[in-house]
């Protein structure tokens, strides 16, 4: 059984190099049916390949599909023939590192379909296949011909608004989950996990291959690996320490009923049911005084000695500085009424 399939219409520049691709109805783990009439059809051998298809192809496939149960498969492949972009077919056999740019956006629309967790598909090496691209209201433009573009839309009368320039989109133009709230939708990037019941605020942020069981509140930011458990709460400007900005092989994960306070951040993996003060930021390497029940001091350890444990209050002493942590046998409740209409 093959990985992932998807037909997607895209965007190329001048020199017909692949900018973005958006797939609708990505598939994962497609049976061999749709496998062998794609080999029957769009001329695929085997691997991993991204087919850039003819509309003669398009029609054939979904003809040969009609017979089978893959008709939503077979009605998108009748539309993408009709499309005057150019359509790509990816078909991933296994879940190998990523050698084409549609292959990264099946990847990542996997991801934001909650179709895969994060962790749950091989995304090294993606950064040299995503190309750096104006993300306009006019959609992806290469940026050797963004002047161009630029001076033609003037010239007509109108502004090409550039709402960014980087190699990640915002999520929302390529898929928007089922029963989330986000504030603003260009803080939460292509790639990025949100499970339903979830609430972005202004300033929170979810970067890809990251995200959220569902039923948290996020006002803060979810960095590059990082999964935050259902019902616990990122307050304002927190942050989580990612894979990708110093947290080594560590993956920093939020457990169920957490919360963060504002300005709080952790390089360590919480357990269910933690706190972090306000302002508290936790590294691995944090010298934390353990408490017991009347305040007296247990011991001092490092922070990393604490991940993953559940039940933990961590706070700093007004007077005295130091870090310390106690349990904590108050979960977080998040208001039912912030997430009804989700």
């Amino acid at each position: 059984m093959s990985f992932a399939f998807g037909i997607g219409i895209g965007s190329q520049n001048q020199k017909s190099e692949w900018l973005e691709v958006f797939y609708q109805q990505p598939v994962l783990m497609p049976d061999s049916d749709l496998m062998e009439i794609a080999g029957n059809t769009l001329g695929y051998q085997g691997g991993n390949q991204a087919i850039e298809a003819t509309a003669e192809q398009l029609k054939a496939f979904a003809d040969a599909l009609g017979s089978t149960a893959h008709t939503a498969q077979a009605e998108l492949a009748l539309k993408a023939a009709e499309s005057n972009r150019p359509v790509a077919v990816t078909i991933l056999e296994t879940d190998d590192t990523a050698s084409s740019t549609p292959e990264v956006y099946l990847k990542l629309h996997l991801l934001s379909h909650r179709l895969v967790k994060p962790h749950g598909v091989k995304l090294d090496g993606i950064f040299g296949l995503l190309p750096n691209l104006a993300w306009t209201n006019e959609g992806a433009i290469d940026l050797d011909e963004l002047p161009e573009r630029q001076l033609q839309a003037r010239l007509q009368g109108r502004i090409l608004e550039v709402k960014s320039v980087d190699k990640f989109p915002q999520m929302t133009d390529y898929v928007v989950p089922r029963g989330v709230r986000i504030a603003d939708t260009a803080r939460v990037r292509l790639g990025a996990y949100v499970g339903e019941g979830t609430t972005v605020m202004h300033e929170g942020f979810i970067n890809f291959n990251a995200g959220t069981e569902g039923t948290s509140m996020i006002e803060g930011r979810v960095s590059a690996g990082v999964m935050i458990g259902k019902g616990s709460d990122l307050g304002g400007s927190c942050s989580t320490m990612g894979t990708l900005s110093g947290g080594g092989n560590i993956i920093i994960a939020v457990g169920e009923n957490c919360l963060l306070g504002a300005n709080a951040g952790i390089g360590i993996p919480l357990g269910d049911r933690c706190t972090v003060e306000a302002g508290l930021y936790i590294t691995a390497g944090t010298k934390v005084a353990l408490l017991d029940d009347q305040n007296n001091l247990v011991e001092v350890i490092k922070a990393r000695d604490l991940a993953g444990k559940p039940d933990l209050l961590f706070r700093r002493n007004s007077q005295t500085g130091a870090v310390e942590c106690k349990t904590n046998k108050t979960a977080i409740e998040l208001n039912e009424q912030l997430h009804a209409n989700n």
